[in-house]
């Protein structure tokens, strides 16, 4: 079981947002833990103090070193990994929490006001981590967010062990749009394919849809997938079909109006297509 130990200001942030959907489950079923702890508990004024002024002034209150330590070496063991959430750090990728997902041990610190010492950060941190390019008052959304994206490669977290390998981003795509009941809503029919029982055919066709979405909303990913995909392309010996562009560029031609509208792809164009 993967332990999380999250240091916060704030613990009840945590506590309250892992107690509920995926996560809630996940802890109940004890697939995973999730515990807090704060540096006011080793803070010795009568105030509990846990920041100070920087050296040299600027914004913003910094995180004392001495308290921050002591929780650290706390919660921390030989086979723990600490992870500092910043906005200096590498931004979280589907990747990145898939690989968290297989540590033992995981401490997360959240920074408050100006951030937490340098020091700390040269002695105890391994990785320092971003969920974007901008700035949050404080790290426990940014660890919330990774402890929640994490959690969906945990083994049998999610419904289905293959769920979080049909999510966006799995195999570098976005994900194809989904439907439900009814049928017809809004003017808009579910696509034909969906509706019929042959599963190989289906998942071949969501598969193209999807690059056709990641090719729409995030070219830049299409990039990276249409470069592996020709190189598993040259790699065949025998190839049984078309080059993956020129492939998928078939499919698009074959999709009706109502297809494209349906799925959100009515004003792709084939020189879209020109990546």
């Amino acid at each position: 079981m993967l332990t999380i130990d999250v240091i916060t200001l704030f613990p009840e942030m945590i506590d309250a947002a892992v107690s509920h959907g995926v996560l809630g489950q996940a802890l109940k079923s004890e697939r995973l833990s999730v515990k807090t702890h704060t540096p006011r508990e080793f803070a010795q004024d009568r105030h509990r103090t846990v920041d100070d002024r920087p050296f040299g002034g600027g914004d913003g209150m910094i995180m004392l070193p001495e308290t921050l330590e002591k929780t650290l070496q706390k919660v921390q063991h030989k086979n723990s990994k600490v992870i500092y959430l910043s906005p200096q750090g590498k931004t979280l990728t589907d990747e990145m929490a898939r690989s968290f997902s297989k540590e033992e041990h995981l401490v997360f610190i959240c920074g408050r006001y100006g951030g937490i010492d340098q020091r700390i950060i040269n002695s105890y941190v391994d990785q320092e981590v971003s969920i974007g390019d901008y700035v949050l008052s404080g790290g426990e959304l940014g660890a919330l967010v990774v402890i929640d994206a994490l959690a969906r490669f945990i083994p049998g977290v999610l419904g289905h062990d293959d769920s979080a390998d049909k999510d966006s981003f799995s195999e570098g795509l976005l994900e194809y749009p989904n439907f439900t009941r009814p049928r017809a809503y809004l003017e808009q029919e579910v696509p034909e394919v969906l509706l019929g029982g042959n599963h190989k055919v289906i998942e071949e066709w969501k598969k193209k849809v999807s690059a056709l979405v990641t090719l729409k909303k995030r070219p830049d990913l299409f990039k990276e997938f249409l470069k592996v995909e020709n190189e598993k392309y040259q790699a065949q010996k025998k190839k049984k079909t078309a080059a993956p562009l020129k492939e998928l560029i078939e499919f698009y031609k074959t999709l009706s109006e109502n297809d494209l509208k349906v799925l959100g792809l009515e004003d792709l164009r084939e020189e879209d297509f020109n990546v």
